[in-house]
């Protein structure tokens, strides 16, 4: 797979993300921005919330007003080139609305990552702003990467097996309109599988169940992952295909810090 500027000498991948803080980096901005560095693209963030929180939850936030976003954005548009973004942590609709009128015509790959409750189980975005990203913001996205919790709020149905999970990923594409849906298995006993749907075929991603409670940052780093190989120009099926082998590393070799959930390694495919 090469780049899609591979023929261009002067071509960098680049990838934006849109997401809150993690001060312990493990998770959000800071974990999206190592997961790019990591895959060999130029990584550059919006921060729309900062975050208090560690490995055992959510301690504060700060939502940063809406001008400040909004300007971190028109600053990378007005100057940088984009290949892909993605967003995480959008707390509020205000922010959302925002967010969707001045992305709307970067016609680039967009990967959501559905942000709603943070590993820890603390809410992350208020009720107004899940409807709009369910009713808005869904049908822009090239995919969409929702754990199992997150896919049942979304689609108001309970997931207890592989075949309530094909369900999802289709329901979530042919009833909320995003063009590719990557439903994450971690939630469910046994093999950890992922089913992706983009409108027309089911593919499986199964890996074998990690045995550690080292998880923090595992859905921001997956769509990260995603959203790097999408910068470089392959394809969503081998975007996906790649950004799960990388995530699985980084939850195989994740590390022992802090007093609750600990990070993923984003450098473990270096070791």
């Amino acid at each position: 797979m090469t780049y899609k500027g591979a023929d261009d000498m002067n071509y960098i991948p680049c990838a934006l993300t849109i997401a809150g803080t993690d001060p312990t980096g493990g998770a959000g901005i800071q974990a999206d921005l190592k997961t790019f560095q990591e895959l060999k693209t130029y990584g550059m963030s919006i921060i729309t919330t900062v975050v208090s929180q560690n490995t055992t939850g959510v301690q504060d936030v700060y939502h940063m007003p809406l001008s400040m976003i909004e300007s971190q954005l028109k600053s990378v548009i007005d100057d940088m080139p984009i290949h892909a973004f993605k967003t995480g942590m959008i707390a509020q609709r205000d922010m959302m609305e925002m967010i969707k009128k001045t992305t709307r015509n970067l016609n680039v790959p967009y990967v959501i990552d559905p942000v709603m409750v943070a590993t820890s189980g603390d809410p992350l975005i208020d009720e107004s702003a899940m409807n709009f990203l369910r009713n808005e913001l869904l049908p822009l996205a090239s995919i969409m990467t929702p754990n199992i919790p997150e896919a049942e709020y979304l689609l108001d149905m309970k997931i207890n097996s592989k075949e309530d999970m094909e369900i999802a990923a289709k329901g979530l594409v042919e009833k909320l309109g995003v063009k590719a849906s990557l439903v994450t298995g971690g939630h469910l006993e046994g093999e950890a599988i992922d089913y992706l749907y983009d409108g027309k075929e089911l593919y499986t991603f199964p890996a074998n169940r990690i045995d550690t409670n080292n998880t923090h940052g595992t859905g921001c780093t997956l769509s990260a992952a995603i959203t790097a190989y999408l910068s470089k120009g392959y394809t969503m099926l081998k975007a996906v295909e790649q950004a799960k082998k990388y995530v699985t590393l980084a939850i195989q070799h994740s590390l022992e810090l802090g007093h609750g959930s600990g990070p993923t390694n984003h450098w473990a495919p270096r070791l």
